[in-house]
């Protein structure tokens, strides 16, 4: 079982701006064998740019039109010459990752920029 991190409070979790996102384009970086660019709507202005590092174990287009789940409130992080704002969540089982979506049944009824608590 993976490492217990500190206990936070409420308020310190309620931080966290978690929402629902869809992935309208993904595209590989060249010369990385890790970082997938995903383009992801969140009901802002214009898509948001993320990196995902998952190129190990997913294509681009398997990202696309997804709903997944963003942590949208992290810090901005330049990778390979390019911005990062926010992460794409997974469930890590053994360093693979398994991508946090909706399934295809609710895909519809959420709509994107939707808040995860």
């Amino acid at each position: 079982m993976n490492e217990k991190k500190e206990i936070i409070s409420y308020g310190e979790f309620l931080k966290l701006d978690i929402r629902i996102g869809l992935v309208v384009e993904a595209e590989s970086i060249p010369k990385s064998r890790n970082l997938i660019k995903v383009m992801v709507d969140l009901g802002e202005e214009e898509p948001r740019q993320i990196l995902a590092g998952m190129a190990q174990f997913f294509k681009p287009e398997e990202f696309v039109g997804k709903k997944v789940v963003v942590l949208t409130n992290l810090k901005p992080r330049k990778m390979m010459g390019l911005w990062s704002k926010g992460m794409i969540l997974a469930a890590d089982v053994g360093n693979k990752p398994y991508l946090l979506s909706l399934p295809p049944e609710v895909k519809e009824e959420v709509p994107v920029g939707s808040i995860v608590r």
